[in-house]
């Protein structure tokens, strides 16, 4: 199915799709909802003449329901039905957004035919497929996304350590002994191995090397 607000695109899609061999357009939309209401008219008649179709090709930007609102809703009800989104939009928002509604595959409006066929047949083989710019896109978000996550976890394994605790883990990893650090700090060397033990548990760790070298790679005080 074609879901674009442009006949003319519509039809230059069309006519690049039925020369390639085993594609079949079996049905077109000018926006969101009238997709969604075709979706649900082929789902109603699939034991007659009409199916579902295998693929979606999705325009982001169309008038009332965005493409990618339309996606959510595709994905969620109609799971056996997947989107490639085609776009002129090359910008990390959109393509993530994309992504996290469920879309199987992106690509750009200045792409090829070659790849959007490429693209088809692909997804339609179960796999995901995403033009090289959107791909670099998309892993640079993930690294973004992945070294958030990372922050955050080190502020929170921070957030467990006491500052007499800190205190205690900056001595451990100059290499001082808990007699040492009691000493310098006027405790128990029990008090002592009890923070040391605390820290253990709540950072999971299995030892002290272990408690120094997080401190350390994660930079904790």
């Amino acid at each position: 199915m074609l879901v674009d607000d442009h006949s003319i695109v519509r039809d230059g899609i069309r006519l690049l799709l039925e020369q390639a061999e085993g594609l079949e357009i079996i049905d077109e939309a000018n926006d969101g909802e009238e997709a969604l209401d075709k979706l649900k008219a082929h789902l109603a008649e699939e034991n007659g003449k009409a199916q579902l179709p295998d693929i979606i090709l999705m325009d982001i930007s169309l008038p009332g329901m965005s493409g990618i609102q339309t996606t959510q809703v595709i994905s969620k009800h109609y799971k056996q039905v997947r989107v490639l989104m085609l776009s002129m939009h090359n910008n990390e928002d959109y393509i993530l957004r994309s992504v996290e509604a469920g879309a199987y595959g992106y690509i750009l409006k200045d792409s090829s035919s070659d790849e959007m066929i490429k693209a088809i047949r692909t997804i339609a083989s179960g796999e995901k497929y995403y033009s090289s710019p959107v791909a670099s896109i998309i892993l640079s978000g993930y690294m973004q996304q992945l070294k958030k996550s990372e922050k955050n976890s080190r502020v929170e394994r921070q957030s467990k350590l006491s500052n007499k605790e800190k205190e205690i883990l900056h001595y451990l990893i100059d290499g001082m002994s808990s007699r040492e650090i009691a000493e310098k700090l006027q405790l128990s060397v029990r008090t002592v191995d009890n923070h040391r033990a605390n820290m253990m548990r709540r950072l999971q760790v299995r030892n002290a090397a272990e408690l120094v070298r997080m401190a350390v790679e994660e930079k904790l005080i």
